[in-house]
């Protein structure tokens, strides 16, 4: 293993290169940037309304406004609809277009409620409920409004109102649990509450109970409007629920009720894997869904299911295509959906339709998601790619072209230099191609040798695809003076359903070989300074970097955020990796044996920066203390970074623009930055 202590001089840049950095993508800029959510095409497609999020300087709380865009104008032409106080999110239209709602959060209140306003003429927005418990998730179908709130089963609003005032008063903070779940990423799960769909018809009054009178609550972890959908005539309610008997191990399934009739079928039973994303089809004859089949395995490749309404049959389509079905939404023809794919590195919109012919693509370069639909057929989305942010553009489905809406951060941006960045391909493990996305610095001169910093990407079943990324901004960090990269590692999704599940049950072997195989691939070239290479992750990737502690590698210092050091540990988590698809680990130890970092400490002797959040529920903090504590027991110089109000990642501006100073530091003390 190579370790390179450097002279104290190059935690300073020379003033000619500050001087170039003070117009690249810094983390400041990055917090400066407006945060643009999905948008929400009108019913004629003539309009579309976009959350928009802004982050105070100052460090206060985000807020969120709601932007009109004209589609026919296509001339950057937006204004705001919201006011800046609170925040404002989840924009429906009403069936015929000419009101808006959505739910907005004033800073008075103690719970987000639902409010409407009107599209053609003046008019204030009007709120429509009170539920204390908040709403979320809402849909405009009819004469109603529908949406989800957490609540308590067995009491009345008012009741619950009673409740969160004598909470709030109370100092108790305990939390009991008779079963799992007990947490969610960053959430603590309560017993005590769930997740039900309520509505409230479009002009205010009394709020309906759907799901709490049939007695099935939705899932108990997050959920949002993916979770459930309302049939055109809103006759019919579809929901993601646990079909199995609870506990440890959920079974997501499609239950269908006719709202009124107290009671619901669960139509996926058959299936012991997760079936989620309910949608109906625009004329209401069929519902489509999505399904997995390997439970235990959250990547099992996701297959486009069609249920037939009235004869209750269910089919597969496309059952051969190689790639999973995600980010749908129906044509207006019902004839078919479109969707964003992860296909080798990017997210581009496919057409797929439901004749057994095979699906196409349309979108070839950047990342597409976000879809939103108008009945006209006008197809509207977001676009991204590493080297700007969210914007919002209408495709034209033919041609695979896009067409931009909005000029959110174009002021900002317009000053700001960023690098060049290419997809290239190289041989990883087993001989197989590995694709990587490679960042140069602004200036970046060929002939020139400049410090390699090598990320890896959380999951492990993920991808690192063609977008912008404002907690690990690649551009960012090439923006230093490095060239930095993101390999696809085996494991990785949308490059087959065998690449993904090549990594399982051994989580290390193939990714440290493809990490391996992408710094020596790097280190080939003649504009990489071999000796000075740095490498690190978050997640997964804090994971990855942890194993490379324990074995050979050619880096001189790692990163590693949020990391699982002893896999028998994260057993307390939400995510305990392998133990329901191979077994719990007293009952293969073999399988945790080779692929737990912890197993492997003798061998640590790397410079290493170890970074946390306390509120991480996904990898207890426990895992960096215990994996701090070895490194600094073997005497290996290591740095700890604990965010004491931070979760599984750095959401804050003030510890973000903080944690982007200590990487900076980090990395620059073993690696210096910028060309020789």
């Amino acid at each position: 293993m190579k370790r390179l202590i450097p002279a104290l001089f190059l935690f300073f840049l020379p003033l000619s290169l500050a001087a170039e950095n003070s117009n690249r993508l810094s983390a400041e800029v990055l917090w400066q940037l407006q945060r643009v959510g999905q948008p929400m095409v009108s019913p004629d497609g003539d309009q579309v309304v976009v959350p928009v999020t802004t982050y105070p300087e100052d460090g206060g709380d985000a807020h969120s406004r709601l932007w009109l865009l004209s589609v026919d104008s296509g001339d950057g032409v937006q204004r705001p609809l919201t006011a800046e106080e609170g925040s404002a999110s989840g924009p429906v239209f009403s069936p015929d277009g000419s009101q808006l709602a959505f739910v907005r959060k004033l800073n008075k209140e103690d719970a987000p409620q639902i409010y409407k306003m009107p599209m053609r003429g003046p008019g204030e927005a009007v709120k429509l409920t009170d539920v204390p418990t908040g709403v979320s998730a809402i849909k405009w179908v009819g004469e109603h409004i529908y949406f989800i709130s957490n609540v308590w089963p067995e009491m009345s609003f008012d009741e619950m109102k009673e409740k969160i005032e004598a909470d709030k008063e109370s100092k108790l903070s305990a939390k009991v649990w008779n079963a799992m779940p007990y947490s969610h990423w960053d959430s603590w799960v309560t017993e005590d509450r769930q997740n039900h769909l309520y509505r409230v018809r479009d002009t205010g009054g009394d709020v309906e109970a759907l799901t709490l009178p049939i007695g099935i609550q939705l899932s108990r972890a997050d959920v949002d409007a993916s979770d459930y959908d309302v049939s055109p005539d809103g006759k019919l309610l579809a929901f993601v629920a646990d079909g199995g008997e609870g506990g440890i191990y959920p079974n997501e399934d499609i239950f269908v009720s006719r709202i009124g009739s107290g009671k619901a079928k669960n139509i996926t039973e058959d299936n012991s894997a997760p079936d989620d994303l309910p949608q109906f089809s625009p004329d209401g004859r069929m519902l489509a869904f999505s399904r997995q089949h390997i439970a235990g395995f959250y990547s099992d490749q996701v297959k486009l299911m069609i249920h037939e309404v009235k004869s209750g049959k269910s089919r597969m389509v496309h059952r051969d295509w190689d790639r999973s079905a995600a980010g749908l939404a129906w044509a207006p023809d019902s004839k078919g959906m479109y969707g964003a794919i992860d296909d080798e590195g990017t997210r581009r919109i496919y057409y797929l339709p439901l004749n057994g012919d095979s699906p196409v693509r349309i979108t070839e370069k950047t990342d597409f998601s976000q879809l939103s639909i108008a009945k006209n057929g006008t197809v509207i989305a977001q676009n991204q790619s590493a080297v700007y942010p969210a914007r919002v553009v209408q495709i034209d489905a033919k041609r695979g072209t896009a067409r931009r809406l909005d000029t959110f951060n174009d002021a900002i941006l317009e000053d700001v230099s960023v690098g060049t960045y290419e997809s290239v391909t190289y041989t990883g493990a087993d001989g197989d191609p590995i694709q990587m996305w490679v960042h140069y610095p602004p200036g970046f001169d060929p002939d020139k040798e400049y410090p390699l910093f090598l990320l890896i990407h959380g999951g492990p079943h993920g991808a690192i695809t063609d977008n912008f990324h404002f907690r690990w901004n690649a551009q960012t960090f090439a923006s230093w003076g490095y060239v930095t990269a993101w390999p696809n590692f085996h494991g990785s999704t949308g490059f087959g359903q065998a690449f993904a599940d090549s990594i399982n049950p051994d989580w290390a072997s193939k990714p440290y070989a493809d990490v391996i195989a992408a710094a020596e691939w790097l280190m080939d070239k003649p504009w990489i300074d071999a000796d000075r290479t740095v490498a690190g992750g978050g997640s997964y990737g804090g994971y990855l970097s942890t194993i490379l502690l324990g074995r050979d590698h050619p880096f001189n210092a790692l990163m590693i955020h949020a990391a699982v050091y002893d896999l028998y540990a994260q057993t307390s988590a939400d995510f305990a990796v392998h133990d329901q698809r191979f077994g719990p680990y007293w009952e293969n130890p073999e399988i945790y044996e080779g692929i737990s970092p912890h197993l492997f400490a003798d061998r640590f002797n790397t410079p290493s920066l170890i970074i946390h959040g306390q509120r991480d529920l996904r990898v207890p903090v426990g895992q960096a203390f215990e994996l701090f504590r070895t490194l600094q027991t073997r005497g290996v110089e290591s740095r700890l970074v604990y965010y004491p109000d931070e979760n599984h990642w750095i959401l804050t501006r003030t510890n973000s623009l903080h944690w982007y100073d200590e990487v900076r530091q980090w990395v620059e003390r073993y690696a210096s930055p910028g060309p020789r």
